[in-house]
């Protein structure tokens, strides 16, 4: 129990200085979407991975892009969390791209659709 709330802590404060980073220009990358956020990251038990899940708002093109980029930097970016966080080991870090937010909005507008659609029929 006390391996997974430390985890999670490590997720968050890895979660905090990759969004710092991101925000202060750190990640010079081109290929890297100006819309990209860091909307959660899962440490293994262990402490050994974590996922870092990105938030990018774009084309699949762009998604593909800043994944990649993120891969290329996962080196720069783990030396930063070395020197932030006082562990022995840092996790390598695996990146994947956070479809909720897209999903959300496609429930969203589902529901909009089946209200606007409710609508019209009960004013036959």
């Amino acid at each position: 129990m006390q391996k997974n709330y430390r985890s999670g802590r490590l997720g968050e404060e890895i979660r905090k200085i990759i969004s710092n980073m991101l925000l202060r220009g750190d990640l010079k990358d081109p290929d890297i979407s100006p819309i990209t956020g860091i909307t959660a990251v899962d440490v293994t038990s262990d402490g050994s991975y974590a996922t870092v899940y990105l938030s990018v708002l774009g084309s699949e093109d762009e998604k593909k892009a800043t994944a990649a980029a993120f891969k290329r930097a996962a080196g720069y970016i783990r030396n930063n969390i070395g020197k932030a966080v006082k562990i022995r080991h840092v996790p390598e870090l695996n990146f994947k791209i956070d479809t909720a937010l897209e999903y959300g909005m496609h429930i969203s507008r589902i529901i909009d659709d089946l209200n606007k659609d409710s609508k019209t029929s009960g004013e036959d």
